[in-house]
């Protein structure tokens, strides 16, 4: 798929507990609320496992990053089904070989809340 600047990239993911469970594993970020249910049964995600969101775009596109920006404006629980909007602001050549990239994205749940925004930027290698 070929983006340019304006374009929008969707992408979105319902996190379970297995996800959590292995996010702890590996970030060994074992707070209590990742590890306790909430009065319903849910677990709290980790906001860097919800930040994988736009950087799976990213890979989308093949981008090294250079500069990522997060705001976590609300938690996201188990079961939550989060849509990753991206935009990309802009999309120019840098060099012959390599393309710059500047993004902002914004994340909604199901329940049509903002629950991060941020942005990212990087380049992207060319042939």
């Amino acid at each position: 798929m070929k983006i340019k600047a304006g374009d929008i990239v969707r992408f979105e993911r319902t996190f379970t507990k297995e996800d959590v469970e292995l996010f702890l594993k590996v970030s060994k970020d074992e707070g209590e609320h990742h590890c306790q249910p909430d009065e319903l049964g849910r677990f709290v995600v980790h906001g860097l496992l919800t930040a994988t969101l736009p950087t799976k775009v990213g890979g989308d596109f093949n981008v090294l990053a250079r500069k990522m920006h997060f705001e976590f404006i609300r938690p996201v629980y188990t079961g939550d089904t989060i849509l990753c909007e991206v935009t990309i602001e802009k999309y120019e050549r840098k060099k012959a070989d390599r393309m710059l990239i500047e993004t902002a994205f914004s994340c909604t749940n199901q329940h049509d809340e903002e629950v991060m925004i941020g942005s990212f930027s990087g380049v992207i290698f060319t042939d």
